[in-house]
C-alpha cells in the first residue's frame, strides 16, 4: 500500500495537470449527473419489522382514511369560537383546506358526529389526511391562504407536524463560519497563503463531488436532510484535516531537500497512508450503523462514508497534484505580520509537555481517566426519543400549535396511541371491539379511547387511546407497556384478533428497543475492526487495545456532556436551546461510529510517528517525546479546525444537529487535549518497549504495512531534479 501511494503521489506530483483534469471530468459528470438523476431528501421513517410500523403499514394499505400522514390545523380565539361570523370563517377556511395538494380529507370541527371543539369553546382542531408521507412548502403555503381569512376574523390559526415545519425558514450557511477558522488556523500555521488555500481548496471541491453523490443517491433511495447535514459537518472537518496532514509532511520533505515531485510521494507514501488507514477506519466504523436495521440511520452512516471516502480520495490524488504544480512556491506569498513557519520546526511545547507526562504517567494517566469517567456521569440518565413540537421555539408554529392544544385537550393529546385491531379473513366483532375500549379506558394513564373506526371490509378497527402525560414524558413509554403486556393481550383472550400499537411515541419506543438491543453487535463490529486495523498497522497488541479503551473513554465523557446540555438543560442558553430534549435515538449509534473513527486520525498520525522514531533508535521514551513533538502543531491545528466546522453547525435552529454539533465537537476537543497529550504519552510511558510487542506467530501471520515509510530507490535524476528545481528552471507554474 505505501508503495502504491509512493508511486501515485510522484506521478501526481511529477505530472500534476493529468491528475487535476481528472478530478476535473469527475466532477463536471457527478455535477451533471446529479442535476438529471438527482433527488431531493426523504424525511420517511420506517422500522422494519417492528409493531408500530406493522400497524402504520397495514393503515395505509388497507385504511387509507385513517392514514398516519395528517397535520392538525388548530383554530383559537379567546372569546370563543361559537359565534356566527367566527364560526362561518372557521368552516370556510375548513372546506378551502380541502383543496391543499395531496390532502385527502379533511375533517370539520363542528361536525356532530365528532366535534372537536374544545370544552370552552375557544379551541377546535381540524385534520387534514395526505396522499404523501412529507409536507412541502408549496402545501403549507397554500394552507395558509386556505385559512387567511379566519386569520381576518380574528381567529388565531397554527399548524403542527410536517405542515408546520414545511414552512420554517431555511437556516444559514452556519458552516462557513468553520471554514473562516479553518483560513485564520492554517494561515497562522503555515504563514502562506498558497499553504493555507490548498487544504480548503481541496476539501471544498471534495465536499462539492461527495454532495452531488448524496444528491443522486437520493434519486435512488430515500435520503433524509439530516444526512446531509451530517456529511457536510464530516466532510468539511476530515477534509480539511487529511489535506493538512499530507501537505504538512510535504513541506518537511521539501526541507530536507528532496526534488517536489519525490516530497510528494513521500508525503503520500507517510502521511497518506495515515490518511488512508484513518479514512478507513472512520468509513468501516460509520457503515457498521448498518446493523442498526434502520433505513434512516443506515442512510446517515452511507451519507457521511461518501464524503469520507472523496475527501479522503482527493488527500491522496488532487492535493498531490497541486503540489506539483505549485512546486517550491508551495510556503510563497507569505502572510502579512505573520511568521512562516519551517515545516521542519517541532513543537517543542509539546514535546516538554510530554517530557512532563513521562516522568509521571501514572499520576497523570489516572487524572484525565478520572476526569473524562466524571464528564461520562450522566450518561447513566440518557432518555431516548424524538424531539417534538414541545421542544421547538416559541415563535414557531408548531410550537403554538402544540401548546395550544394541551392547554384545551390535555397534554397527551399532542401524543395519542393508535391502537389497530386486526382479524384476517373476518370482520372484527363489535364486542371485540368494545371490551377492548373498555379496558383501555380503564387503565392507568388513559386521559380518552375514541369508538372504534372500521375500514369497509371491518377487518381493521382503529381506536385512538390518549395518554394522560405528555410525548415525552416516561408515563407515556410506561403506559405503552402496560397496553402491550397487560391490557390488550388480556382484553383480547380466547379472540383470533391481533393488536398493534402505533403512533408517534410508539414509534419512538420501538427505536430505542431495537437500537439497544443490537448496540453490543455494534459496539463488537466496530472496536473489532479498529482493532484489527491497527494491529496491522503498527504490529502491536497493547496500542490498539490502549486505543480501544481510551477511544471508549473519551466518547462515554462526550457523551456525558451531550446529556448534560439537551437533557439537563446546562449550559442550554449559550447553544440557543430552547427547551431541553430527549437525545435522538439515532444519534448515540452514529455518534459512536464517527467519535470512533474521528480518533483514530490522531492516533494514527500521532503513533505512526513515534512508531518511526522507535525504529530508529529503539528508545521508547524518546520516540514519545520526539513523536508528540514532530505531530504537536499539527495535530492541535487540525484539531482546531474540526472543532470550528463541528462547532458551528450549533447555531443551526435544530436540535438534531445542535446535539452533532456538540458531541463531535467536545469529543475533538477531549481526545486532542485528554487522551492525546495526557492519557497517550502515559499509557505508551507505562508500556514502554512493551507496546510494541506482538508474538512471532502473528507477526508472520499479519501482512506487512510500512507506515514509517519505506526507503525507496530514488529516480536517476533526482539530483538532477533538485538542481533544476533550486535554479528556478521548468519549475510548474503555480495557479
Amino acid at each position: 500500500m505505501s508503495r502504491f501511494l509512493y508511486r501515485l503521489g510522484r506521478g501526481a506530483g511529477a505530472h500534476p495537470w493529468r491528475m487535476v483534469a481528472a478530478w476535473v471530468v469527475l466532477a463536471f459528470a457527478v455535477l451533471m449527473l446529479s442535476s438529471a438523476a438527482g433527488g431531493q431528501t426523504d424525511e420517511s421513517f420506517r422500522l422494519p419489522g417492528a409493531e408500530s410500523q406493522q400497524a402504520a403499514d397495514a393503515l395505509e394499505e388497507r385504511f387509507p382514511e385513517q392514514s398516519l400522514y395528517s397535520a392538525n390545523v388548530v383554530f383559537h380565539a379567546p372569546e370563543g369560537l361559537s359565534a356566527p361570523d367566527t364560526r362561518e370563517a372557521v368552516g370556510t377556511a375548513v372546506a378551502r383546506l380541502a383543496d391543499v395538494p395531496h390532502v385527502t380529507s379533511v375533517n370539520d370541527p363542528f361536525d356532530p358526529r365528532g366535534p372537536t371543539l374544545s370544552e370552552d369553546g375557544t379551541t377546535a382542531i381540524a385534520t387534514m389526511g395526505f396522499d404523501v408521507e412529507s409536507s412541502t412548502r408549496g402545501m403549507y403555503d397554500a394552507a395558509r391562504a386556505a385559512t387567511a381569512e379566519a386569520r381576518d376574523a380574528g381567529v388565531q390559526v397554527e399548524f403542527d407536524t410536517g405542515l408546520g415545519y414545511a414552512g420554517a425558514q431555511a437556516g444559514g450557511s452556519s458552516e462557513m463560519i468553520g471554514v473562516l477558522v479553518a483560513v485564520v488556523v492554517l494561515a497562522v500555521a503555515f504563514g502562506s497563503i498558497v499553504a493555507m488555500g490548498l487544504p480548503i481548496g481541496v476539501a471544498l471541491l471534495a465536499i462539492m463531488v461527495g454532495t452531488s453523490g448524496l444528491s443522486i443517491l437520493a434519486g435512488i433511495v430515500p435520503v433524509p436532510e439530516i444526512a446531509n447535514v451530517v456529511g457536510l459537518m464530516l466532510g468539511l472537518g476530515v477534509g480539511i484535516d487529511y489535506a493538512l496532514f499530507v501537505l504538512s509532511r510535504h513541506r518537511q520533505n521539501l526541507e530536507s531537500g528532496m526534488p517536489v515531485a519525490e516530497a510528494v510521494g513521500r508525503a503520500n507514501a507517510t502521511a497518506g497512508l495515515s490518511v488512508v488507514f484513518a479514512g478507513a477506519t472512520v468509513i468501516l466504523a460509520i457503515i457498521g450503523v448498518q446493523v442498526s436495521g434502520i433505513p434512516m440511520l443506515a442512510m446517515m452512516g452511507w451519507g457521511a462514508a461518501i464524503m469520507v471516502a472523496v475527501t479522503m480520495l482527493a488527500a491522496v490524488t488532487l492535493l498531490p497534484a497541486l503540489l506539483g504544480i505549485a512546486g517550491r512556491r508551495v510556503n510563497s506569498l507569505r502572510i502579512p505580520f505573520v511568521r512562516r513557519s519551517r515545516a521542519s520546526d517541532e513543537a517543542t511545547g509539546s514535546a516538554r509537555w510530554a517530557a512532563r507526562v513521562l516522568r509521571h504517567p501514572v499520576a497523570f494517566g489516572v487524572s484525565a481517566a478520572l476526569l473524562l469517567a466524571i464528564l461520562a456521569v450522566p450518561v447513566a440518565s440518557m432518555r431516548l426519543g424524538f424531539a417534538d413540537a414541545g421542544n421547538d421555539a416559541p415563535s414557531m408554529t408548531t410550537r403554538r400549535a402544540y401548546d395550544l392544544v394541551a392547554e384545551a385537550y390535555g397534554p397527551g393529546t399532542n401524543g395519542p396511541f393508535w391502537v389497530v385491531l386486526e382479524r384476517a379473513g373476518a370482520p372484527v366483532p363489535e364486542d371485540v371491539a368494545a371490551d377492548v375500549v373498555d379496558a383501555a379506558g380503564a387503565t392507568d394513564g388513559v386521559a380518552a379511547v375514541s369508538p372504534p373506526v372500521y375500514n369497509a371490509d371491518q377487518e381493521l378497527a382503529v381506536l385512538v387511546v390518549t395518554p394522560t402525560t405528555s410525548p415525552q414524558d416516561a408515563g407515556t413509554s410506561d403506559l405503552l407497556e402496560r397496553l402491550r403486556e397487560t391490557t390488550l393481550p388480556e382484553s383480547l383472550e380466547g379472540t383470533d384478533v391481533r393488536p398493534f400499537v402505533t403512533g408517534s411515541t410508539a414509534l419512538t419506543d420501538d427505536v430505542s428497543r431495537q437500537l439497544q438491543d443490537r448496540m453490543p453487535l455494534f459496539l463488537g463490529a466496530v472496536i473489532g475492526v479498529s482493532f484489527l486495523v491497527l494491529m496491522v498497522l503498527f504490529r502491536s497488541l497493547l496500542v490498539p487495545l490502549k486505543a480501544a479503551v481510551l477511544n471508549l473513554l473519551g466518547v462515554g465523557a462526550s457523551y456525558g456532556v451531550v446529556v448534560a446540555i439537551f437533557q439537563w438543560g446546562w449550559a442550554a442558553d449559550l447553544v440557543g436551546l430552547e427547551e431541553t430534549v430527549p437525545i435522538m435515538p439515532l444519534a448515540p449509534m452514529l455518534m459512536f461510529a464517527i467519535l470512533f473513527g474521528l480518533s483514530m486520525d490522531y492516533e494514527v498520525f500521532l503513533l505512526s510517528r513515534v512508531r518511526e522514531r522507535y525504529l530508529q533508535h529503539g528508545d521508547a521514551h524518546r520516540a514519545v517525546i520526539e513523536g508528540v513533538g514532530s505531530t504537536g502543531r499539527v495535530i492541535t491545528s487540525a484539531a482546531l479546525i474540526m472543532i470550528a466546522v463541528f462547532g458551528s453547525f450549533v447555531l443551526q435552529g435544530d436540535p438534531t444537529t445542535k446535539i452533532f454539533g456538540i458531541g463531535l465537537g467536545v469529543a475533538v476537543l477531549l481526545d486532542v487535549t485528554l487522551v492525546r497529550m495526557v492519557l497517550v504519552p502515559a499509557t505508551m510511558g507505562v508500556l514502554g518497549d512493551r507496546a510494541w510487542w506482538l508474538p512471532g506467530w502473528l507477526d508472520r501471520l499479519l501482512p506487512r504495512i510500512d507506515v514509517e515509510g519505506p526507503s525507496y530507490d530514488a529516480p536517476a535524476d533526482a539530483s538532477a531534479d533538485v538542481e533544476t528545481e533550486l535554479e528556478g528552471e521548468e519549475e510548474p507554474a503555480l495557479v
